[in-house]
């Protein structure tokens, strides 16, 4: 499926750079707009053991890629496109 947005890394003129991370898609609502959560582990020297800690990034997300909530997707870095959004989503994790 072609789409018509200009920051869709794949039919529009947006140039990944930088870091790829992966994450779980937790909110769909806005347009072309999505928050994905990605949780990690943080070691505390004092009582040698992890906790768990999480970490919202807000991505855009293009049409043709057909996001919902609950999707693991991986999220490349580029250019900023509005205040928050700094990385677009480049596929579905096990597709």
């Amino acid at each position: 499926m072609h789409c018509e947005d200009t920051n869709c890394p794949f039919h529009g003129n947006i140039v990944i750079r930088g870091n790829t991370t992966e994450g779980r898609v937790v909110s769909a609502r806005m347009d072309k707009t999505v928050v994905i959560e990605k949780e990690y582990l943080h070691f505390i020297p004092k009582y040698k053991r992890y906790e768990r800690r999480r970490r919202r990034l807000s991505v855009h997300a293009p049409p043709c890629l057909d996001l919902r909530v609950g999707d693991e997707i991986i999220a490349a870095e580029t250019r900023p496109i509005s205040k928050t959004v700094s990385f677009v989503a480049v596929g579905k994790r096990g597709q």
